[in-house]
């Protein structure tokens, strides 16, 4: 079942059920499907690897967001992003928890015959591609950081 079906049936359950957190976070997603359908040189359908980018973007747009709103004390507004981010994020793959990323990069850095930090933009390279969508690229880039110092 492709990504626009799932949420077009997520918007009837929403509707139904009157739960306006889930509805609103449903409508952002298919309107960013439809948005990145119709764009100039596309040819209407996404792969799997376009959602899953549509998919983080609208994920990072909202943790960016409640940070901002929890600097400025507005928990009306960081409760609304919160709850858009765990809609979001149902459709997301499992995250992987940071001792699993470390895993992941040192066998990366290894193939990669990385050694020095001068070899971070290799292992990002890689690492960027493999691990999309199951961890955040900044927790990514430290623990690289971190393991090539």
């Amino acid at each position: 079942m492709s990504l626009k079906s799932q949420v077009e049936s997520g918007i009837k359950d929403a509707m139904r059920a009157k739960d306006q957190d889930t509805l609103r976070a449903l409508r952002a997603i298919k309107s960013l499907i439809l948005l990145e359908e119709t764009k100039g040189g596309a040819s209407g359908e996404l792969t799997a690897d376009d959602e899953l980018k549509l998919l983080t973007k609208a994920a990072k747009q909202r943790r960016e967001s409640a940070d901002i709103y929890k600097t400025q004390n507005r928990e009306d507004l960081l409760q609304k992003e919160e709850a858009e981010l765990a809609v979001i994020e149902q459709f997301l793959p499992k995250q992987l928890t940071e001792d699993e990323v470390k895993a992941k990069l040192q066998e990366i850095i290894t193939r990669v015959g990385a050694s020095a930090p001068s070899d971070m933009g290799k292992v990002m390279g890689v690492a960027t591609k493999e691990l999309a969508g199951q961890a955040d690229g900044k927790v990514v880039s430290a623990l690289v950081k971190g393991l090539l110092a």
